[in-house]
């Protein structure tokens, strides 16, 4: 049998996603604070057998270019307006039956016994279909709002970020499946055998547990991760089940691919477990001509200096400072250093100017631009999928939910005439789409 691709689809409970245009274009529904525009996005996606949807998020609105937030807000650029999407998850499970929801939580602003107690609940309302990205968060706006002075240094938030998801897996599995008894006849509610007290005593955490919620259908979250740093990866590696990825050239994105691999079976798992989803923006036509001609206005709408304020968000690093025609300068960031380097080494091998890299920003955060015929879109993506690049891959909007619409009604389809993506869902758990394995079957910590 053909071995088949996962899919999902990426947002933020924004205006933006990673398409700074998107918000702009008159074929966007711009109600992103309204229940209606979430579901409407869920269904499209559980329409195409989409594995699930994931929701990206900051903990503050951008401060970081200039020092200043009123260009953010006049330009509308990511994490200006963004929704709780734990919040946003629920609401979309409520309507869905298999999509999951996959959301992100910061390690470093939550406390583990909290957070476990969001997703063991998300995951019994969901009926097992969520999914938690693990982020350690990138700015000092985020460790302001929360009552910081400064944002924690890059290593250190990964060493703690460890003992982070140790202490929520503990709470998570501090109850057996078959602990909760509700025997109305003997009156006995939980059996208290089958339920244990953590007493998590560590470097950065303590929780007596156990956590107050009853072991969720898929025992705990899929872990979601991605690591672009030499320590992100290793982190990913270790712990993900599935690893977010961006990177516009195909041999960047097969090189992390045996990378993560390679490291995921260095820390004794099955690299088949890991599963690597680089993301994209597709542009759909009748014809290629078409299809280029979506692409073109929708990147002549982005702005050079949103990207440029997304950028110094991503990087913990002020670009107002240097001079927009000039080539860009390597300098030492304190965010996520994969996504810079990653900037860099492009506009150096194309001679872009910062100017240029903030266009490019704008238009989509780095990803790749899929464009032609939902033909030629299922080529690119199968090139691609069987040169060793992906197990899976995140679809991005260039508009919401007009590019989710088309990719689920014309390239959906093409992928399922080659055998290369369900044509039904075959479980009911976001694990079961995935092909992951129970928590049961796995090593514990």
């Amino acid at each position: 049998m053909t071995k088949q691709l996962h899919l999902g689809g990426f947002q933020i409970a924004s205006q933006v996603t990673h398409s700074h245009a998107a918000w702009r274009h008159p074929g966007s529904d711009t109600a992103f604070t309204t229940p209606e525009y979430y579901h409407r996005i869920g269904r499209i996606l559980e329409r195409g057998k989409f594995d699930f949807v994931f929701f990206a998020d900051l903990l503050a609105a951008p401060a970081r270019y200039g020092r200043d937030i009123s260009e953010p807000l006049r330009r509308g650029t990511q994490a200006t307006a963004t929704l709780d999407p734990s919040l946003v998850a629920a609401s979309i499970g409520a309507v869905t039956s298999k999509l999951g929801v996959a959301i992100t939580k910061s390690a470093t602003y939550f406390h583990p016994y909290e957070l476990a107690r969001i997703f063991a609940s998300l995951d019994h309302l969901t009926r097992g279909r969520v999914a938690w990205n693990i982020v350690t968060s990138l700015t000092q706006s985020e460790a302001q709002n929360f009552g910081h002075d400064n944002h924690l240094d890059h290593e250190f938030r990964y060493e703690r970020a460890e003992e982070f998801v140790r202490t929520a897996i503990e709470l998570w599995s501090s109850w057996d499946p078959d602990a909760l008894v509700l025997d109305k006849e003997t009156g006995v509610f939980a059996d208290p055998g089958r339920i244990r007290r953590v007493d998590h005593d560590g470097q950065y955490f303590k929780s007596r547990g156990p956590l107050n919620v009853p072991r969720s259908p898929q025992g705990r979250p899929v872990l979601i991760q991605a690591g672009s740093s030499n320590t992100g990866r290793d982190f990913a590696a270790r712990w993900a089940e599935a690893i977010f990825e961006i990177d516009p050239t195909p041999e960047g994105r097969r090189a992390y691919y045996d990378d993560i691999k390679s490291r995921a079976s260095n820390f004794g798992r099955n690299p088949d477990g890991v599963l690597i989803f680089p993301a994209f923006i597709p542009f759909i036509g009748e014809t290629e001509s078409i299809a280029r001609e979506k692409q073109a206005f929708h990147n002549e709408l982005a702005d050079p200096i949103s990207g440029l304020i997304t950028l110094s968000v991503h990087t913990d690093h002020d670009f107002s400072q240097y001079d927009l025609d000039a080539p860009v300068e390597d300098v030492q960031v304190t965010g996520t250093q994969g996504l810079f380097d990653t900037a860099r080494r492009v506009a150096n091998r194309d001679n872009l100017t910062l100017r240029d890299i903030g266009k490019w920003y704008a238009q989509g955060v780095l990803l790749p631009q899929y464009v032609g015929t939902a033909s030629q879109v299922a080529d690119q993506i199968e090139e691609s999928f069987t040169a060793g690049e992906a197990d899976g891959f995140m679809v991005s909007a260039a508009q919401s939910p007009g590019t989710f619409n088309d990719f689920v009604d014309y390239v959906v389809p093409e992928l399922q005439r080659r055998g290369l993506f369900r044509t039904e869902y075959q479980g009911d758990t976001l694990r079961d789409h995935l092909g992951l394995s129970s928590v049961d079957d796995r090593v514990a910590v």
